[in-house]
């Protein structure tokens, strides 16, 4: 103990030396070696590192080598260029003293000197990032041979993870244990494919996945953890999800810890209402003045706000977070949609923790900030679903860049996985369960951009239909979202299937759907051939906007509020009667030939065979109580007075399955989807957490304070 601690001692009072140089004599501090020769003055451990990359073994002949060398502070830079230098065939005549690194570190984490512990963190992550920046042709067994030994990898792995869990689950400083979520990190991060990354089977065989766990059970822990808890589960359950059994996937899916799984819920919440605050900042300082906001507006017609754009791609983490509690886990739906009231913020505990860069808290400062984020919400209950609901709204105004596009679809997906759920669905229609919900709008040159202040408290369902609708009304464009456009309708579709077999009667403005699904109709009319020619058939939406008219035509009676809504649907069918016709026409046209959209505009003229006979029904008898009355238009009510007279001579074909649908399923279907965005997330998160020597001396300070 004497001998360590002399030898603490004796490094620190060396680089006080050294700082002390280094004022006298500037950034070019140099040692003299005679009058006119200089040497630059190298540290310690650079001397060492030198000796390990030049072949040698500094620690021959010296049985303290080790207890001192983790002391010394570890040149992460210096270490990751001189990998930079040594090709691969050098890399492994460098093996043994690489394994012999690695292989101390490890052992080194057992140590109840924090500096040496910390110390030994990065050293690790410095080797992991050096190895695997190179370019070996069967990337993963040449990273494990390099950096471990094949003959000691299952071993050294083992208790590495064994370590790290310690560290996790014992009484240590907490910014000691964000740097082992940290390095945790580096280690998923090490290969684009995260599915290549060999170094992950370790971490299968040894689980870190109870210690996450913990993390996001305790509420001081989680506030400053629970976002890096988060993030390295999320990517852990990514690794060969497609190809074999993942134990996170397996864990996740069958979790029942309630404080877990809402601790889980309060990070991504955190994360998205900071998003949404950032967000409504921005719109409050562009609403200032007409002059302002023109100006905003002409100059993103020209340049794409890349801010807004970044901040977007960092949010991928936080909803594959969230899409993969909401897919794996049923019990998660309580966590989703857990009201939560403004109250006193947990006093969080008073170990720092390090400031870097976590696609789970940007754009606000730090994570142990979340809790924080109900409070400046309002004064109304709110929960996960509500801030998700005000975020999909934001980020489904513009779906024209490719970043954009694909944050828009997996919101799409999760609430596609939402509307699916029994106990979700019974949740967001309980008439007892009210919340008011911010809806943001596209800006639109028929209408001003508005944000609702007082939004009415409603069913949480209320706001899921009202966001479907908005955004069918305000991507009819050049750049169609066709597959977006499909994922709206089906979560429609979900909803009213669940309203029907439940006999739900919710009060809704129903008009105001039908009218976006007619406008659709006809934008697809009025762009028949440009669509076609980019997205090859546009049946198959045209199919599913008619069934869902036919949905309320069949089975409306069972979930309508009223039969005046019923009326009312006659009526709108009947008043844009020639929409349908048109629709109708030019699908009949398509099935006399031979091209790729004959089957389904064949199917198309099926689905319309109700709404043709109610407008066959209805409309001469319309017409003829209008020349009997010798009227040239009629009111509303007149019409409808005509339609009520006439239900019992209409006649309707009963038409299978429109309250059945092709369930979520993501392999195969959405693999490549998933694969691209998780590639782009490994990236981001690579990036992140990139600056190791950065922060270094933070933790060692954070942890010398304790």
């Amino acid at each position: 103990m004497f001998r360590k601690t002399f030898f603490q001692n004796s490094y620190i009072m060396s680089q006080e030396a050294t700082t002390d140089l280094k004022r006298t004599h500037g950034h070019a501090a140099l040692l003299r070696k005679g009058s006119s020769n200089k040497m630059a003055l190298k540290e310690k451990i650079v001397q060492i590192y030198e000796a390990f990359f030049q072949g040698e073994d500094p620690s021959s002949g010296n049985p303290n080598f080790w207890d001192e060398f983790f002391l010394l502070k570890p040149n992460i830079p210096y270490i990751e260029s001189e990998f930079d230098k040594v090709s691969g065939e050098g890399l492994m005549m460098l093996k043994e003293n690489l394994n012999a690194l690695f292989y101390r570190a490890v052992e080194s984490l057992k140590e109840d000197n924090t500096i040496r512990v910390v110390n030994a963190i990065y050293t690790m992550a410095a080797l992991v990032r050096g190895v695997c920046r190179k370019n070996f042709g069967d990337f993963g067994f040449d990273v494990i041979n390099i950096l471990i030994g094949f003959d000691a990898a299952e071993t050294v792995m083992q208790e590495l993870v064994e370590n790290l869990n310690q560290i996790l689950n014992g009484e240590y400083p907490t910014a000691l244990k964000q740097q082992v979520l940290r390095f945790i990190m580096v280690l998923a991060t090490a290969a684009d494919n995260i599915s290549l990354n060999t170094l992950l089977e370790y971490l299968m065989i040894n689980s870190v996945f109870e210690s996450l766990i913990q993390i996001l059970g305790d509420v001081n822990l989680r506030q400053m953890l629970g976002g890096d808890a988060v993030q390295v589960l999320t990517l852990l359950v990514q690794y060969r999800k497609y190809e074999s059994a993942n134990p996170y996937i397996v864990k996740l899916s069958i979790l029942d810890d309630e404080l877990a799984l809402t601790g889980y819920a309060q990070v991504v919440l955190g994360a998205l209402s900071d998003f949404n605050r950032e967000y409504h900042c921005r719109s409050t300082e562009a609403q200032a003045g007409w002059f302002s906001a023109f100006a905003s507006m002409v100059g993103n017609m020209f340049v794409p706000d890349e801010k807004h754009i970044s901040a977007v791609r960092a949010n991928d983490l936080v909803l594959l977070a969230l899409y993969e509690a909401i897919h794996l886990n049923r019990n998660f739906i309580t966590a989703l949609t857990h009201t939560h009231t403004p109250s006193t913020p947990t006093t969080p505990p008073s170990s720092p923790t390090v400031p870097v860069s976590n696609p789970l808290n940007d754009p606000a400062p730090e994570l142990h900030k979340i809790d924080k984020a109900l409070l400046e919400q309002s004064s109304h209950p709110t929960n996960l679903l509500v801030t998700f609901l005000e975020y999909s709204s934001i980020v489904m105004q513009d779906t024209k860049d490719e970043t954009k596009h694909s944050n828009a679809k997996l919101c799409l997906v999760i609430l596609t996985c939402i509307a699916e759920d029994q106990y979700a669905n019974s949740l967001m229609h309980d008439v007892n369960i009210n919340f008011r919900v911010t809806l943001h709008r596209m800006p639109m040159r028929h209408r001003k951009m508005k944000v609702e202040k007082d939004t009415p408290s409603r069913p949480l369902v209320c706001a899921l239909l009202d966001l479907m609708v908005e955004f069918t009304m305000s991507h009819m464009m050049k750049s169609f979202p066709l597959e977006l456009y499909n994922r709206c309708l089906g979560i429609i579709q979900r909803v009213l299937c669940y309203q029907k077999k439940c006999r739900v009667r919710l009060q809704y403005p129903w008009k105001e759907l039908w009218t976006a699904l007619i406008n659709l109709l006809k934008y697809l009319l009025s762009n028949e051939s440009n669509l076609l020619k980019k997205h090859n058939n546009i049946f198959h939406l045209s199919s599913k906007v008619v069934n869902i008219f036919n949905l309320f035509i069949t089975y409306g009676d069972t979930f309508l509020p009223n039969p005046n809504s019923y009326d009312e649907l006659y009526y709108e069918i009947i008043r844009m009667h020639q929409v349908f016709d048109n629709l109708y026409s030019m699908a009949l046209r398509y099935t006399t030939s031979d091209g790729e959209s004959k089957e389904s505009a064949a199917r198309l003229t099926n689905h319309l065979v109700n709404v043709k006979a109610i407008i066959n029904h209805f409309s001469p008898k319309v017409d003829s109580w209008a020349a009997a009355n010798q009227l040239s238009s009629l009111t509303e009510e007149q019409v409808l007075d005509v339609v009520r007279a006439n239900y019992d001579s209409l006649t309707l074909k009963l038409q299978d399955s429109l309250d059945q649908y092709e369930r979520y399923s993501e392999k195969p279907r959405e693999n490549a989807f998933f694969t691209n965005l998780v590639r782009a997330v490994v990236m981001d998160v690579r990036k992140s957490v990139s600056n190791l020597s950065q922060y270094h001396q933070h933790v060692l300070q954070s942890v010398s304070e304790m």
